[in-house]
């Protein structure tokens, strides 16, 4: 082997240095201090676009922000008559909260499950409705998921608002385990936002993404334990929806915010772990994919 080949292999990049330079462009989104300090420059935009998405809903009607009161309302009403009245359904084996227990029950899953479900239906097309922000201008594209993502929090914290209220008139009190829902919901947020995360950037890539994700959130909301208690369920089916990371969220929200019970605190710091992991994988392959957006669109 001639000198000037030696040299050339000498001189050459290691496999861990090309592996390090691949990855190091997006190494900070695996340090939670060095994601705040990305965002907190755009925290005034975020507050922009999540307070401009939230208004859009309602532009126009007469009653405004009041269907986001509203509309849950109605829902739990629905949701009464049709369980209670028509089906004559109970929640398990028991009925300690009469007609309303069902639905109390069945809103609060349902609840929860749309906050993940809209994050994901409206993430494949998040970054092909705003073309103008990926080839025109500098903009941090990072910034539109989760400021849908923060939009879809506000109406989900509302639907809440409107089941604790409902569920006090209901059952005259709340359990003081009530207090624990938004660190059970914690996980769903982490979930939402990094399956959000990924699916903005891949939407962009495999445009058929869109109705792909319709049908398995439809499968998803009928295999999360929402029309039915998870004790329901024969054993052996109950393993294989526990490996749903949604079914222990929904059966913690249900715990703390109807039965006065703990989190199962175990199951809660997998699914939390699994969260982060999820965000962080999440943002990580947003920000990969980032640059070659324009080339796409």
């Amino acid at each position: 082997m001639d000198v000037g080949k030696m040299n050339a292999l000498r001189t050459a990049p290691g496999t861990f240095v090309l592996l390090k330079r691949a990855i190091a462009p997006t190494a900070w989104v695996f340090q939670p201090l060095a994601v705040v300090r990305h965002f907190r420059p755009h925290r005034y935009l975020l507050w922009q676009l999540v307070q401009r998405q939230v208004q859009a809903q309602y532009r126009g009607s007469c009653l405004g922000a009041v269907w986001s009161l509203l509309t849950p309302l109605v829902m739990l009403g629905v949701y009464t008559f049709v369980f209670s009245v028509v089906f004559q359904s109970h929640w398990g084996t028991a009925q300690p909260g009469g007609r309303l227990d069902f639905a109390l029950h069945l809103f609060a899953g349902l609840t929860a499950f749309n906050l993940f479900a809209q994050s994901l239906t409206s993430a494949p097309g998040l970054i092909l409705a705003h073309p103008n922000y990926v080839k025109r201008v500098v903009f941090p594209l990072e910034v539109l998921p989760l400021a849908r993502f923060l939009a879809n929090l506000v109406e989900t914290t509302l639907s809440f608002f409107v089941f604790l209220v409902v569920a006090v008139l209901v059952r005259g009190e709340l359990p003081w385990t009530v207090v624990l829902l938004p660190l059970v919901l914690l996980p769903l947020a982490l979930l939402s936002l990094g399956c959000a995360y990924f699916l903005a950037a891949l939407g962009v890539f495999v445009r058929d993404i869109q109705n792909v994700i319709g049908l398995v959130v439809t499968v998803l909301m009928f295999m999360s334990t929402i029309f039915f208690p998870l004790a329901s369920v024969p054993p052996r089916l109950q393993q294989v929806l526990a490996m749903n990371p949604l079914v222990p969220i929904i059966e913690d929200v249900r715990r703390v915010a109807i039965e006065g019970l703990l989190p199962h605190w175990g199951t809660w710091a997998v699914v939390t772990a699994i969260g982060v992991l999820t965000c962080m994988g999440g943002l990580a392959w947003f920000m990969r994919l980032k640059s070659a957006l324009a080339d796409v669109i």
